[in-house]
């Protein structure tokens, strides 16, 4: 067990962040081991959202890996990604509302940073709507100072950190009601990885990958592992299995205090 951190990822950390771009080649290099591997959807819905100041694009890679395994991605459809502007709220509960209408099955959602906080945040307040909550790299725990973005964050939105749990679903730290996955790197160069894990309990997990940031959205280990989870079938959830040849690729998790 581990506690929060009060400082960011150090200037070294923050400047291998770079890495992501090579990161996307060793995606592309991996497909057709991705392809053969990884588990199949039955057409679930799953909805995609990005990280702060980015947008569906940043996740393409992502989404059409999911839709090759049979799973029906698709992404926020909002734009650049600039914080709970007025509006985005009410359009992210409309945009569940829509899928969940469209397939009569309940919508996984994964998200990037930022994203990962509005996943969880309407996984609280629809939680009949949502089958179960991934994040990636999100700093949902903690100083929310305890990031390299925060000041980004800031002007973007034009609001202050300190104001997030005023936004939907209430404090940010609490785990949805929902099985929820949170996928961090301790070489993460944006956000305190310890500010990215979950408590251990029968309905949260913690997967490790050695990724940047910026990559997490298509590094081979993060994309295997989320498509291995939305694969299950609802009411079915259990733990990420690291046994086997998996065991070269994750170690065992990290839990918070």
């Amino acid at each position: 067990m581990i506690g929060t951190s009060t400082t960011p990822p150090s200037k070294l950390l923050l400047m291998l962040e770079g890495r992501a771009i090579p990161e996307l080649f060793g995606f592309a290099a991996a497909l057709p081991t991705l392809t053969a591997l990884a588990p199949r959807g039955q057409g679930q819905p799953v909805l995609v959202l990005p990280g702060l100041t980015t947008s569906d694009r940043s996740t393409v890679a992502l989404r059409r890996f999911l839709r090759s395994k049979g799973f029906s991605s698709y992404g926020w459809d909002m734009g650049l990604n600039f914080g709970p502007l007025p509006g985005i709220e009410e359009g992210l509960i409309a945009r569940v509302e829509e899928l969940h209408d469209k397939y009569d099955q309940t919508v996984s959602l994964v998200g990037w940073s930022l994203g990962g906080i509005y996943a969880r945040q309407l996984a609280k307040i629809m939680p009949k709507k949502v089958r179960q909550v991934i994040t990636m790299g999100s700093p949902f725990r903690g100083d929310p100072r305890a990031t390299n973005a925060w000041r980004v964050y800031q002007m973007a939105s034009g609001q202050s950190v300190d104001e997030g749990e005023q936004h939907m679903g209430g404090a940010i730290h609490k785990a949805p009601p929902v099985p929820t996955t949170a996928i961090y790197s301790k070489s993460d160069g944006i956000c305190a990885w310890q500010n990215c894990i979950e408590q251990d309990t029968d309905n949260t997990e913690n997967i490790e990958v050695k990724a940047s940031h910026c990559g997490l959205g298509h590094h081979p280990a993060a994309v295997y592992a989320i498509a291995d989870r939305l694969s299950q079938p609802e009411g079915n959830w259990s733990k990420f299995d690291r046994t086997g040849l998996k065991a070269m690729l994750y170690s065992e998790p990290t839990y918070a205090a």
